[in-house]
């Protein structure tokens, strides 16, 4: 069964770590995100790692090929924790793939409205389905519940929720 890993690549090395990882038919996950930056009199934008210095690289766990993902140039080090490496959580994999597209660039957040039905993640309301009621100036979100029969309005951030299908 296939998992995924963390690797650390060489500063700067992304680019010859997926590569080689590629030649010896490992599957790669870098995630980019766009920045800007100011270059003389102008700003430029650029794609980099979303998160500096690592990658990810699914690996199937019976094989257990470390040593060769060890030895790839342009990788420093599989992420390992007692020698041993561990595998990631699929729903953090997963998520950040949802969250790319097919390149591996960031794609930006669907922004709330009012009047959007949202599905609440994390806290004792997770799972449930609300509305959102109001949006104010420093970004608080509020929302509908209909809890017990009656409208609940309720304060929550934006983490929290994710829009419904």
């Amino acid at each position: 069964m296939k998992h995924w890993y963390l690797i650390q690549f060489k500063p700067n090395s992304y680019r010859v770590a997926e590569r080689n990882l590629h030649r010896q038919g490992f599957e790669t996950f870098l995630p980019m995100q766009e920045t800007t930056r100011r270059k003389a009199s102008r700003f430029v934008s650029d794609l980099k790692p979303l998160f500096p210095g690592y990658m990810f690289v699914s690996v199937n766990s019976e094989l257990a090929p470390w040593r060769t993902i060890n030895n790839t140039i342009g990788v420093s080090r599989l992420v390992s924790f007692n020698g041993k490496p561990k595998p990631l959580p699929l729903q953090l994999v997963s998520g950040l793939l949802l969250r790319c597209d097919t390149s591996g660039a960031l794609l930006p957040l669907k922004s709330l409205g009012e009047g959007d039905s949202v599905e609440i993640l994390t806290g004792p309301f997770a799972n449930f389905i609300a509305t959102v009621d109001i949006i104010d100036p420093e970004q608080r979100i509020w929302v509908l519940m209909d809890f017990m029969g009656q409208k609940t309005r309720m304060q929550v951030s934006s983490d929290q929720l994710q829009l419904s299908n």
